[in-house]
Parts: structure tokens; sequence; C-alpha cells
């Protein structure tokens, strides 16, 4: 989507808005890498922030990570948008990322990627981060 965006942005928006207008949700992928930005951010009627793997991957040990983390979570606040972290591997990793504001996940530690179909409401309500269910996966590891 965000590579559509920058070849025909008028279309891109136009479809992307009756997308919208449906219900459905739009999320920018992989933010931090490759064709996001701000602009697109800014323009784009996005509901949902995933902030990509490869800065969550080093929240155990960077500092500078947790900061970009934190940034980004702050940054979907301001804008009412939704910040899921991809590639939750770790009980850590969560307690880290629910601790920084984002508000959904997606990663081995929830669940492996599965051919069949599943219950969207499922899929939803397992993803979306919740204090209880943060408190159960990190005290079980």
């Amino acid at each position: 989507t965000e590579s559509a965006i920058i070849h025909d942005r008028r279309f891109a928006l136009e479809q992307l808005r009756a997308l919208k207008a449906m219900g459905i949700a739009i999320a920018l992928d992989d933010f931090g890498v490759g064709y996001s930005s701000l602009d697109v951010l800014r323009s784009v009627p996005f509901d949902c922030i995933k902030l990509d793997a490869s800065f969550v991957a080093e929240i155990e040990h960077d500092e500078q990570a947790v900061s970009i983390l934190r940034s980004v979570a702050s940054l979907g606040a301001t804008l009412q948008m939704r910040v899921l972290a991809e590639g939750i591997e770790e009980p850590s990793q969560l307690s880290i990322v629910a601790r920084e504001g984002c508000s959904a996940i997606q990663g081995y530690l929830i669940g492996r990627p599965s051919r069949t179909l599943a219950d969207p409401e499922s899929i939803r309500q397992t993803m979306m981060l919740k204090p209880r269910s943060i408190s159960a996966i990190t005290s079980a590891a």
C-alpha cells in the first residue's frame, strides 16, 4: 500500500478513503523502514501504525530502540491511531512494549502463522494488549 501511495497518490487516497468508509481499518505496515514517512502518516486515513519488528528485536538491549518505540507510541496516541508492535517473541518484549504504550502486538509469543481461517474477533482479542493478559503471559515465562 505504501509504495502505491507514492506512485499514484490521488488514486490511492481515493481507494483508501472508500475502504475506510466501508468500515475497513487501514494499517501502516513496517513503520520505520521502507516507504513509511511522516507525510504518508499525516495524509492517509490510517487506523493503526505497525512498528517494524526490527525495532522490537532490539528493545531488550538498546535504549535507543526503546526511545523510538516510546516516541512512535506517543505519536500514535496523539494522532488517535493504535500502535502495534510486530515481532514479539519473548515475555520481556511484551512487558516493554506494553509499558511504553503500544496497544496491540503480533508475534510468535501469541501465535504462529496459520493457514486456516480463524475467527476475526478471536484474533483481535488476542492481539489487543490488556493488563491482565500481559501479567499472565509474563509470569508464565
